[in-house]
């Protein structure tokens, strides 16, 4: 196997950054506090010419809570002042008309049916059930009649906490084709759920569970925290348990992140060593106890009933690019760009970004302002990490196909430390690059260890606001 890297990328940097096996969680490459503003400020039209289409994935940002969970850094604020929510959809539904026409005038890539259309559909945020369920049915609308997403037709994800979740919200959102709702419960244990500044009732939890059920959105899913204050082996297999009872079709298990300017900055020893250990124990923990529950795991954090329904036809590659994000917190992903408004995490500023977004004439939608270029050798990482971070692996030959060498020819270095830490499967059917159980465990890790010299760069260099 050939050692050499890949001519036009950057120098691959040192695998493995000191530290432990929670790093970051890599949930899009490259990461959000790499862009930055774009002084072309390109039109999207010209970004999204010779893009394919025809199986595009779109993303409805909400950044709205109730209250701000103290691990919590995505953009939102809590509360809103009358008229703000209204004032927002507003600006999104000129930002959907400004973007849907930006994408039909952006032409047909060579071989391509020249179609715009959908292949799946979130709501996120923020939380989109923050919103009133007449709300709701606009957002529903804004997705379907301004951008062309048949929503009763393909996947379409919608995430809620327990308060927002009433049966007047669910019914909307069952009546417009929603295949998977995520609950985001953290914890049923009422003193972990304060340790984690997140003021919820186990009791509460339960009864927005019994709605989600009576509403029969097909995919239930709960997401669980692990390493919060004062959480044992015991209380966290209480919290397992309590899911299981529930059957959900799909459970997350999140290790808790300490990240700056979040609530829990300051009130949580992160510089203790213990910590890592002990996150990595209740993981382990959870893993097994799901897996001995029958569930099957698809990556570090999913794990999904074998029973559960499938959420429709979904022809979207994550590979492959190809995201429509509207609001202010979405983003945007070509093949080329990857761009977003300007992104905060302290309260000021998102509420100034808020501000700024919705009083936004139409066609000051229609340009990228913040983002990263995916040059050199980014595209290959960014397919690496899509892929080989789910629990299945990734088909080598469709990385060879797309790129002419193998991941192993691109990253020596940090295939080589993988491979030594026992990481990488060897017993993986052929053509099949698989982590092994503990290479999943150090997912956060791993995944980090990844990212190219630039964009590590331009993360240090983030100023947080």
């Amino acid at each position: 196997m050939s050692t050499a890297t890949h001519p036009t990328g950057p120098a691959a940097p040192e695998a493995l950054p000191a530290g432990g096996p929670y790093q970051s969680y890599v949930y899009g490459y490259p990461h959000k506090t790499s862009y930055r503003e774009r002084a072309d400020r390109p039109a999207l039209r010209e970004l999204w010419a010779g893009e394919p289409k025809d199986a595009l994935s779109l993303y409805l940002h909400i950044p709205f809570c109730e209250v701000r969970c103290g691990f919590c850094n995505l953009f939102t604020r809590i509360g809103a002042p009358e008229g703000l929510t209204g004032a927002y959809l507003d600006a999104l539904e000129r930002q959907a008309r400004t973007v849907r026409a930006a994408l039909e005038e952006s032409g047909t890539p060579e071989g391509g049916t020249g179609r715009v259309r959908f292949a799946n559909a979130a709501f996120g945020g923020g939380t989109p059930t923050f919103l009133t369920a007449a709300e709701l049915t606009r957002l529903c609308d804004i997705a379907e009649h301004r951008m062309g997403a048949e929503l009763r037709a393909i996947p379409l994800s919608v995430e809620a906490s327990p308060a927002t979740a009433t049966a007047d919200r669910l019914a909307v959102l069952a009546e417009r084709g929603t295949t998977r709702l995520s609950l985001g419960v953290q914890s049923f244990v009422d003193a972990e759920a304060r340790a984690a500044v997140r003021p919820q009732r186990r009791a509460e939890v339960e009864a927005a569970l019994g709605r989600v059920r009576e509403a029969r959105i097909p995919v239930l899913n709960i997401d669980l925290i692990y390493g919060i204050d004062g959480q044992t082996e015991a209380s966290w297999r209480h919290s397992l348990d309590a899911a299981l009872a529930w059957r959900p079709e799909e459970l997350y298990l999140y290790p808790l992140y300490v990240r700056p300017g979040t609530g829990l900055d300051g009130r949580t020893d992160t510089a203790d060593p213990e910590w890592d250990a002990r996150r990595l124990r209740l993981y382990r923990h959870g893993r097994d106890h799901l897996l001995a529950a029958g569930y099957v795991q698809h990556s570090m954090r999913m794990f999904r009933r074998p029973d559960a329904p499938e959420e429709g036809e979904d022809d979207y590659s994550c590979q492959r690019d190809g995201m429509v994000g509207l609001g202010c917190g979405a983003r945007s992903y070509t093949s080329a760009l990857h761009y977003s408004f300007d992104y905060a995490v302290g309260t000021r500023r998102i509420r100034g970004i808020i501000d700024e977004f919705t009083a936004r004439p139409a066609e000051d939608f229609g340009y990228a302002e913040y983002g990263r270029a995916l040059d050199g050798d980014e595209p290959r990482r960014r397919h690496l990490l899509q892929s080989l971070l789910r629990a299945e692996g990734m088909e080598l030959a469709a990385y060879t196909a797309r790129f002419g060498t193998g991941p192993a020819e691109d990253f020596p270095r940090e295939f080589g430390q993988f491979a030594d830490r026992g990481w990488l499967d060897t017993a993986s059917p052929a053509g099949v690059l698989r982590l092994t159980p503990e290479g999943l465990a150090h997912s956060d890790a791993l995944g980090p260890a990844l990212y190219s010299a630039p964009v590590r760069a331009a993360m240090a260099a983030y100023e947080l606001k």
